[in-house]
């Protein structure tokens, strides 16, 4: 899960840094105003990066999709980015919940077929 979750939130990152040069060029907000909120946008997107899979992680990143949607109202793009990539946040979520439990099957099987075979070796 972490894997695609991280994916997400790097392209995240991304896409919040084109949005801040997007929305400087609107006259009803100030350069700082713009460049502080996508900032902490963009370092949040890399830190949740490192604490995804913490409890709490997966939540924070939902704030963060909201927050995404919600920035439509002053780049009005960024609501079918933020719509995209909250899609893309569940099936990094869902899908990378799915793998992780078909790993730990498979190394669980490879750990039983390799302590059966132990004895017998020996």
């Amino acid at each position: 899960m972490r894997t695609l979750c991280a994916s997400t939130l790097i392209g995240e990152f991304f896409v919040i840094g084109f949005a801040g040069l997007v929305a400087m060029k609107s006259d009803d907000l100030s350069m700082g105003t713009v460049w502080t909120v996508c900032g902490i946008g963009m370092l949040l997107s890399v830190l949740l990066c490192g604490v995804i899979t913490r409890p709490g992680g997966v939540y924070a990143g939902w704030v963060l999709q909201i927050a995404l949607v919600l920035s439509g109202f002053f780049v009005p793009m960024m609501f079918i980015l933020g719509v995209v990539f909250g899609a893309l946040w569940w099936a990094s979520v869902h899908y990378g919940r799915r793998i992780d439990e078909a790993k730990a099957r498979w190394a669980a099987l490879a750990e039983e077929q390799e302590s059966a075979e132990a004895p017998a070796q020996g």
